[in-house]
C-alpha cells in the first residue's frame, strides 16, 4: 500500500456506520418512516459520497479490498437514496427481499475476505451479513420480528464501523495503541 496518502479507511467506516445507524434505528423500530428523508440525505452525501471517496482514494493506495468494500457499500447507499427517493420505493416485498439477500452474498464474501484484517473489520462484516439476511428473510416472510432483528444486528454493525473508524485515526494520531482492534494473526 502507498503510505504517501492519508489513510482514507476512517472516512469510509464512519459514512458507513452514521448511515447505517440512523437505518437501523428505523429498521428496529425506534423511529417511523417520517424519519427516512434525512437517511437519504445521510445516504446520499455521507454514505454514497464519502464511501466513493474513500474507494477510489483507497485504490490509489493500491488497497484492493477497500477499493471493493466502499466503492460497492457506497453504491449500496446510493442505490438505496435512488429506489426510495427517485423510485418511489415500490417493489414488492419478495423482490426487495433478493435485494437484501445479494448484498448479503456480497457481504459474505468481503466477510471471509476480512480474515487477513483486524478483529474489529472481520466483526462489522460478520454483523453486516447477519442483517442483510435477517432484513432479507423478514421481506420474504413480512415478518416484522426479523426486521427489528435486523435493525438491531444494524445497529451493532454500526457502532462496530463507527469503533473501528476511531480507532484507527486516534492510533494513527497517537501513535500507539489506544483503542484496540486486534490485528490478523
Amino acid at each position: 500500500m502507498d503510505s504517501r496518502y492519508a489513510n482514507p479507511a476512517p472516512l469510509g467506516l464512519i459514512g458507513f456506520a452514521a448511515t447505517t445507524w440512523l437505518l437501523s434505528m428505523i429498521n428496529a423500530g425506534w423511529f417511523g418512516k417520517e424519519s427516512m428523508p434525512l437517511v437519504l440525505a445521510m445516504a446520499l452525501a455521507f454514505g454514497g459520497g464519502a464511501q466513493m471517496l474513500a474507494g477510489i482514494l483507497s485504490y490509489i493506495r493500491g488497497n484492493t479490498f477497500a477499493t471493493v468494500a466502499f466503492l460497492s457499500y457506497g453504491a449500496f447507499w446510493l442505490s438505496f437514496f435512488a429506489y426510495v427517493h427517485t423510485f418511489g420505493g415500490t417493489a414488492p416485498p419478495a423482490f426487495v427481499g433478493w435485494y437484501l439477500f445479494l448484498w448479503g452474498l456480497f457481504t459474505f464474501y468481503m466477510w471471509i475476505a476480512s480474515f487477513r484484517h483486524n478483529t474489529a473489520l472481520q466483526l462489522v462484516f460478520l454483523t453486516l451479513w447477519i442483517t442483510f439476511l435477517l432484513l432479507a428473510v423478514s421481506e420474504w416472510t413480512e415478518s416484522g420480528t426479523l426486521h427489528k432483528l435486523g435493525g438491531y444486528a444494524g445497529l451493532v454493525c454500526a457502532f462496530l464501523a463507527a469503533y473501528l473508524s476511531a480507532a484507527e485515526v486516534i492510533n494513527a494520531d497517537y501513535g500507539r495503541v489506544i483503542l484496540p482492534i486486534r490485528p490478523a494473526t
